[in-house]
């Protein structure tokens, strides 16, 4: 029994190219589909498993379906004399329409049961011209930023002389309201101060009776200490002549 032809349809379907500088991440997408009208079960292998990411690695596709995988070549020092001799390989296998346990259909899958496809990676540098371009999009881009910043640091500069834009409306709105709150409460700051005062003064006058209260009876007790030594030396005279007139007679 010959091997069985792969079912899906790659793209790209030979080469799976990576665009430097190499410097950082470099993604590139697979997109497998899936034209027949079975579930097929897939996997995806390389040569160099620690210098590639894939996301998603393995998987079902629908018939009809079709599946986006993300290559990702991490980091690494290009050398252009270098030959790149990494490959990836897209294996795949006819899915039961109710098979939940892919592993064990994997593991017990025959050679002749298995369809695989193979692609070479290409790495490729920016041109000149693409450099050039990307620089000139750079720089449109950098004055498309300044003018939006101009215009947002200076919104009337597009308006028309004399003409008053919807946002300088609401903000003399603002103002006037803003200028009528503070004028209420100053008037209520004014109203709170005298207020204060009144009730100040009303403190102040119940203190002044209950001092002029007190100070009248002090008063009064010191006249009656000021004349209880002369009641006293009224009645020792009275006592020391009736004994003198006593002894006289």
């Amino acid at each position: 029994m010959s091997k069985l032809d792969q079912v899906l349809i790659l793209d790209p379907p030979v080469d799976l190219k990576f665009k430097g500088p190499f410097t950082d991440v470099v993604t590139t997408n697979l997109k497998l589909k899936n034209p027949s009208d079975k579930r097929v079960g897939f996997k995806v292998k390389t040569t160099a498993p620690r210098r590639y990411c894939v996301r998603p690695n393995s998987g079902v596709i629908d018939p009809g379906a079709t599946v986006v995988i993300s290559v990702m070549l991490q980091p690494f020092d290009y050398d252009p004399n270098e030959k790149n001799k990494h490959k990836f390989m897209v294996q795949t296998i006819f899915a039961p329409p109710n098979a939940s346990d892919m592993e064990s259909l994997w593991k017990d899958a025959k050679p002749d049961d298995l369809m695989d496809s193979k692609l070479r990676c290409v790495f490729e540098l920016p041109s000149e011209n693409d450099k050039v371009n990307d620089v000139e999009a750079s720089k449109a881009a950098a004055l498309h930023s300044s003018a939006l910043n101009s215009t947002k640091a200076d919104p009337t500069a597009t308006s028309a002389p004399g003409s008053a834009s919807p946002e300088d409306a609401e903000l003399k709105k603002v103002l006037e309201k803003c200028k009528r709150q503070q004028a209420e409460l100053e008037k209520l700051a004014e109203e709170n101060r005298q207020l204060k005062d009144e009730t100040v003064r009303m403190r102040k006058a119940p203190r002044s009776d209950h001092m002029t209260t007190n100070s009248t009876s002090l008063l009064g007790r010191d006249a009656s200490s000021a004349s209880l030594p002369s009641l006293l030396v009224v009645i020792a005279a009275i006592f020391i002549g009736f004994f003198l007139g006593k002894f006289i007679l």
